[in-house]
């Protein structure tokens, strides 16, 4: 036979229960269950406020109507009229005997433990008799019991401990007397040798199935909840999260001492003494398997099992020489938190015995503190201990599983994932037995750490990127098209998945941390977005304390780049087309390149230089390896390339120039791309990542243009001087085709000297065959010394620019995972 137990979400309405009956019915044709149900959702809550406003004086009144509307519903609904008297006369009873506890609660202003189990003892009698009646229409031999006659504890009331021999005698005789017949169990609650009402404590209704199920031998004991078995991580934070098919006891017990609230530590004991299976199914989904807490696990493939994790936590922090070599001080401090009840959830100290740390829940933090002093009072007064200090707004992650044994690398795979992501351990614990890893963090840091330490472990899913894009123009653009158009192959390829979860122009900016969708953002962000306001952006980034952050900066504007050092220092990685960041003072570029490494994030900047081309990339890779840099030659100008490239044969400058223009490669005025000014920036972003730190005055730069051009008053008037001068430049061509040569604006790095001029070049230079926008770079190393290393292609527009942003954001999301 088997023990059902279900809980109160699947006790909680009309509906619910009919969907409980047809699983017992189910079961019943197999062999007669034993079924153990909780109250109703929410009903132990109200009873627990009740005795509350009780003491206090308050009117509880409300909440009793409450309760009373939720069971009459249900009998209105489930049971023919001619059967619902019965069971309307006997809560109703119930309701009374609950209603005159209370008066007597708010007339003493004092409610004991004893009392209070008593009240919550209601909440499962009304339930268990309401369904045992109802059972009773679809299958007549159902019995009403109530647990507390059969479950015998001590007089410890809010957390009982079982009689274990006296209860099984009990149960087994009780079973035999009423064989054949489904039995419908009070959870949660039993009585002391006295007869009065005790609760089991947290997670009761379990342990009581537990018990049954222990007692009588049971094939299985199953209980009925609201997801799907026991999962890696709380879904509620880990949308990723997923149901495992089995655990071990020991798996099982340690995710749920670390807050996995599915079942309970206490529940396990009797099952695990006899071996019994624990299966959690989900009562909404029937069909689906569920999770088997058994001995005999199959070895699984997964590194861990799962993460848990407790909210609330408190630490006391313990220091002092007087623990130095001193026999019995842990026992004499753990002893007396034991004797006052209070639970430590994790200890660590330090090899040196000079400290202790341990975590309390909140609620028992002062009370720890005042027994200390007490206790140890001559210790402080000697100054051989230090004070104890609390730290609050604390949580606990674990992670769990028997692999952890066997498998190398654990520890560092998790303190890469938090390190990473900028969150900073309080604590660390490790059992000998090696089935778990418990640290503590800040509560504020919980949500992102369980995610972040959930894509480091369970790599077979897909890892999220979190990406908040600055800047909708051209390029904005087009990065979320190509990314909307590879989101397939990432995930099929890279195990990656990118959300988009910010976006911000400098009209409108939207959040959301499910990911915004790329098919309609433009409308989205139009349409539901709030007034933009960068700062707010930066810190509602920051906020939303996502894990895998990646700031993209898709400006060409000064602003965003003030707030980068702060990025960096909250743990998000950033990526840049923006080059005036890396091109204003050296000490600010060598701040963002320090900040970035030392929190662990990546600062990516590729179409800094040259749009696509993997350029910054090349370069640091050929310094990584060891290679000297001697000479760096480049042309990194699109629009200047363009110019040059098609000023040649019978066409004029101004001509050419203004063709370029009209096909988009320049800005409005064109000399914003011809006095050299971005070209210098990008070699001065080159030398300096080549080691060298210059500033933008060191960069020494020919002028293309005379004077009269760079100085004309309107755009209008520089054609008309480029008219004038035209002279100048088919002089400069005529020469140039004369000796067999091409005209190239060229950068020059060497022996740390930068310098940007006009050349002639031949066709046994490597720059000599370049066409349309292109952009081209030779490295002369040590290794490519007699054949210069050469890059080469598009060095302009839209298309290859966003590419170059999403490979540095891919990178973020898979060279470090």
């Amino acid at each position: 036979m088997k023990v059902l137990k279900f809980g109160g979400t699947s006790v909680g309405s009309a509906e619910n229960i009919k969907t409980l009956l047809r699983l017992v019915g189910e079961e019943k044709q197999k062999n007669s269950p034993v079924v153990v149900l909780s109250a109703m959702s929410g009903v132990t809550n109200l009873l627990t406020d009740m005795a509350e406003m009780a003491e206090r004086g308050e009117d509880y009144d409300a909440h009793l109507k409450e309760i009373e509307a939720k069971h009459f519903a249900v009998i209105r609904s489930l049971l023919p009229a001619a059967a619902q008297n019965p069971v309307f006369t006997r809560l109703k009873i119930f309701f009374n005997e609950l209603e005159d506890l209370l008066q007597a609660v708010a007339n003493l202003r004092e409610l004991s433990l004893q009392t209070k189990d008593q009240i919550l003892s209601y909440g499962e009698r009304c339930s268990t008799f309401m369904i045992s009646h109802i059972a009773s229409q679809n299958f007549g031999d159902a019995l009403y019991v109530n647990g507390s006659d059969l479950i015998k504890t001590d007089s410890n009331f809010g957390q009982a401990k079982v009689d274990t021999e006296l209860t099984e005698m009990l149960i087994n005789n009780f079973y035999q007397e009423n064989k054949g017949k489904v039995l419908f169990v009070t959870g949660f609650i039993a009585s002391n040798a006295a007869g009065r009402v005790t609760t089991l404590g947290r997670g009761g209704s379990d342990y009581t199935a537990a018990v049954w199920g222990a007692a009588l031998n049971a094939e299985e004991i199953e209980i009925w909840t609201d997801v799907n078995g026991m999962m890696t991580a709380d879904p509620r934070i880990v949308k990723k999260a997923f149901s495992l098919p089995e655990l071990s006891y020991t798996e099982a017990m340690e995710l749920s001492y670390f807050g996995a609230k599915v079942i309970y530590p206490p529940t396990m004991i009797p099952a695990f003494m006899k071996k019994i299976p624990i299966v959690i199914k989900n009562t909404f989904e029937p069909d689906f398997a569920g999770t088997y807490i058994k001995s005999d696990v199959k070895t699984s493939s997964l590194p861990i099992k799962g993460i848990s994790s407790i909210d609330h936590i408190s630490i006391i922090n313990l220091t002092g020489s007087g623990m130095v070599g001193k026999a019995g001080f842990s026992g004499r401090l753990f002893s007396l938190l034991s004797r006052e009840q209070i639970n430590v959830v994790l200890i660590t100290q330090s090899s040196s015995e000079h400290s202790i740390t341990f975590a309390v829940k909140p609620t028992d933090a002062s009370q720890a503190i005042s027994l200390i002093k007490k206790e140890f009072e001559l210790e402080l007064d000697a100054k051989k201990l230090e004070l104890p200090e609390v730290e609050n707004n604390l949580s606990v992650l674990a992670i769990v599983g028997e692999n952890m044994k066997r498998t190398p690398g654990m520890s560092g795979r998790l303190f890469s994932a938090l390190g990473r992501n900028g969150i900073n351990v309080r604590a660390i614990a490790q059992g000998s037995s090696e089935y778990n890893i418990s640290v503590i963090i800040s509560k504020d840091d919980l949500s992102k750490a369980v995610n972040a330490v959930h894509d480091a472990f369970f790599t077979d899913l897909k890892r999220t990127l979190n990406v908040f894009c600055l800047g909708t123009g051209n390029i904005g653009k087009t990065l979320f098209n190509q990314l909307k158009e590879q989101m397939p192959f990432l995930a099929a390829n890279n195990d990656l998945q990118v959300k988009v979860t910010g976006i911000s122009n400098t009209r409108k900016m939207i959040f959301s941390a499910d990911g915004l969708s790329l098919e309609n953002w433009e409308t989205e962000l139009n349409t539901n977005g709030e007034q933009a306001n960068l700062a707010g952006f930066v810190a509602k980034m920051k906020a939303l304390n996502l894990p895998n952050c990646v700031f993209v900066d898709n400006t060409a504007a000064e602003s965003p780049i003030e707030f980068y050092q702060g990025i960096f220092e909250s743990s998000i990685s950033v990526v840049t087309c923006n080059k005036k960041g890396n091109s204003a003072d050296y000490a600010q570029y060598k701040s963002f390149k320090d900040t970035a490494r030392k929190f662990g994030v990546d600062f990516y900047y590729e179409t800094n230089v040259g749009a696509g081309l993997p350029i910054i990339r090349t370069l640091r890779e050929l310094m990584m390896s060891g290679d000297k840099v001697a000479r760096i030659e480049a042309i990194l100008s699109g629009t200047i390339s363009y110019i040059f490239n098609n000023f040649k044969g019978d066409a004029g400058f101004y001509e050419t120039v203004k063709e370029a223009q009209e096909l988009g490669y320049t800005e409005p005025d064109p000399r914003d791309d011809l006095n050299g000014k971005d070209f210098m920036r990008k070699m001065l972003i080159l030398a300096r990542d080549a080691g060298y730190p210059l500033e933008a005055s060191d960069v020494k730069i020919d002028n293309i243009l005379p004077e009269a051009c760079l100085n004309a008053t309107s755009v209008e008037d520089f054609y008309s001087e480029l008219q004038a001068n035209a002279a100048y430049f088919e002089n400069l061509k005529n020469t140039a085709a004369n000796d067999g040569k091409v005209l190239r604006y060229i950068g020059k790095l060497e022996n740390g000297n930068v310098e940007i001029s006009l050349q002639m070049v031949d066709d046994s230079h490597p720059f000599y065959m370049l066409s349309g926008s292109d952009n081209i770079i030779s490295f002369t190393t040590d290794r490519y010394k007699t054949r210069p290393l050469v890059v080469k292609g598009p060095g302009a527009g839209a298309e290859v620019t966003a590419a170059g942003v999403f490979a540095d954001i891919i990178n973020v999301g898979t060279l470090n995972k």
